[in-house]
């Protein structure tokens, strides 16, 4: 339910893990064992296909038991799907993006292509949607491009081949893949059929490893895969799944012993910085902190960058919106905070720039908020004991290495993912099932940042249409003027659209949103919980968030915002 956003980027977790004791033939076998196994699995998931396209057939008018009867054929399509899906989406992803791409346009940037929706994930979007009877051509139409698709996916094994490597880290991904997408609804947030899909996609990495395992080992690969599938398996229920337990428990040592390492993707080093937009020239670390308090950076030498990201304040002001640099007008959106803004493809709201220095120079230039003069400036520093020499582009680089420091893992929430499973209370742990589960939060804020990288390879960066509203009036909302990524890229699809930022220390950071609108977190939890701008009376054609309630309860609204306190770094300051 979101289009995607590419940038040229790495896979930035360290997926190269020693899964095998020796080499050699057992190598070789791994690799013949995914071509054997996707020949296994191939026509069941084609044969469901077909069945799915059947029911789409028999779609009635007004008839419930047929239209529920087509929901649940692509539910077993879709669990099918994930039973190759690490085969596919790794090897093949153009065919995957067939059978599972966002139910919205896809854009590619630079180039600006549009890519309509297609396939599973388009299919349960018409499949719910109030007017489904209109529908039933296109969805007749969708079910036959997989049918087709399907059906041939035999032919990609001529002249495949692949390396123990790549098939390993097929594997690694789709473990990721289970952590972050498929347990938290990301590809069926209706249907809600993703801890079924967890479920067939551990059997298929249980399958690919299973002769490489001792079958009696506590602690070992085989172990954790059992356990999980057991407790995927026996605990389906989308909404009351424990998903924390399954990721302590569970998923995190299973990758750990694939990664042949103590870090898992919620260790703070599991996503490396210096794969993220950065210019060549190094900066000093110690030089940015002493310029990110230094006045003299700004044309009139009054505001300096912590004037509007306060350390105190974590780094954001505490405002709507503040106020230009002379103060005679307000700035057109909230200050975002700058904690996690290193682990980003994009800077500002709108993502008009990638690298933070970029981001440092447009702020500097801004004539409504440092309006600096390069030459006044240079002038200023040189005078300046502490900076005799220094050139823009290392005022730049060190304000940039500064940035790239404020990233603390010290919340609550990290301690208990890292072990202490004390640190968060019962009601905090249930704040963060519903945030991965009924809430759909994890859908858009995607751990282990909770920002818009998008796994499993964190090489995107997402944007959303919300419809958020002027004001924090939701019965009587009006339209947000502010147009978003629409300026940056003209394009009709970016119309509102915003970076979807981390919501680490987001209790301590209020207001909320790109404009300020909402001045805590309870009117943000009913915005998204009425379905965002369309569910509270706006017309916002493009939205990508679902529009469909959430029904949380007062109480899961409570946990909800109990364990959003839970991701407040203790100390950000010292970082």
């Amino acid at each position: 339910m979101r289009w995607r956003v590419a940038f040229p980027g790495i896979c930035v977790l360290l997926l190269i893990a020693v899964i095998l004791t020796s080499q050699g033939e057992r190598h070789v076998s791994l690799s013949d064992g995914v071509v054997a196994y996707f020949k296994r699995q191939q026509p069941i998931f084609a044969e469901k296909t077909v069945q799915l396209r059947r029911h789409i057939e028999q779609l009635q008018p007004g008839d419930s038991t047929s239209l529920l009867a087509a929901r649940q054929a692509l539910r077993e399509c879709r669990i099918s799907y994930k039973s190759i899906a690490f085969f596919l989406e790794y090897f093949f992803a153009s065919e995957a993006y067939v059978f599972n791409a966002p139910a919205k346009y896809e854009i590619e940037e630079p180039y600006i292509e549009y890519e309509e929706p297609v396939g599973l994930q388009q299919i349960e979007a018409l499949l719910y949607d109030p007017q489904v009877w209109q529908h039933r051509p296109e969805l007749a139409a969708q079910a036959t491009v997989l049918v087709q698709t399907a059906q041939d996916l035999h032919a990609l094994l001529y002249q495949f081949s692949a390396t123990s490597a790549q098939v390993t880290e097929s594997i690694q991904q789709e473990l990721i893949r289970i952590m972050t997408l498929y347990i938290t609804g990301y590809d069926a947030p209706l249907l809600k059929s993703g801890i079924a899909e967890a479920a067939a996609a551990m059997k298929a990495i249980d399958t690919m490893l299973t002769p490489y395992q001792d079958l009696d080992k506590k602690d070992s690969i085989k172990y954790y895969l059992q356990q999980g599938i057991h407790m995927l398996s026996t605990q389906p229920d989308f909404d009351s799944f424990d998903r924390l337990s399954f990721l302590v428990n569970n998923a995190l040592p299973l990758q750990r012993l694939l990664l042949n390492s103590n870090h898992d993707l919620f260790s703070a080093t599991a996503l490396k910085k210096d794969v993220f937009p950065h210019k060549d020239i190094t900066g000093d670390t110690a030089l940015g902190r002493r310029l990110f308090f230094e006045k003299a950076l700004s044309g009139n030498a009054t505001r300096s960058c912590a004037t509007c990201h306060q350390p105190e304040r974590y780094f954001t002001d505490g405002l709507m919106r503040n106020r230009s640099l002379t103060g005679n007008e307000v700035l057109p959106r909230h200050t975002p905070g700058l904690l996690y803004a290193a682990y980003q493809y994009s800077q500002f709201w709108d993502g008009r720039v990638q690298s933070l220095e970029e981001q440092v120079k447009a702020v500097m230039h801004s004539p409504q908020e440092m309006n600096a003069n390069d030459d006044t400036v240079l002038h200023r520093l040189h005078n300046m004991p502490n900076y005799r020499g220094i050139s823009l582009l290392q005022v730049q680089a060190s304000l940039a290495a500064y940035l790239r420091t404020l990233a603390p893992f010290n919340s609550l929430f990290d301690h208990y993912m890292a072990g202490n499973k004390q640190a968060l209370t019962d009601e905090q742990r249930e704040g963060g099932n519903i945030f991965m589960g009924k809430g759909q939060c994890a859908t858009c804020h995607f751990a282990p940042l909770f920002n818009g990288l998008i796994p499993p390879r964190y090489n995107r960066t997402e944007f959303e249409v919300l419809g958020i509203p002027a004001v924090d009036d939701l019965t009587h909302p009006l339209p947000d003027m502010d147009s978003g990524r629409l300026a940056f890229f003209p394009i009709g699809f970016y119309k509102g659209t915003f970076k979807t930022p981390t919501v680490r220390n987001t209790a301590v950071t209020a207001p909320y949103m790109h404009n300020g609108a909402f001045r805590n977190m309870e009117q943000v939890i009913d915005f998204y919980n009425k379905g965002g701008g369309n569910g509270i009376g706006l017309s916002v054609p493009n939205q990508t968030l679902s529009a469909v309630p959430l029904q949380l309860t007062p109480k899961e609204k409570k946990a909800l915002i109990a364990f959003m306190e839970a991701l407040t770094d203790r100390d950000p300051i010292a970082h």
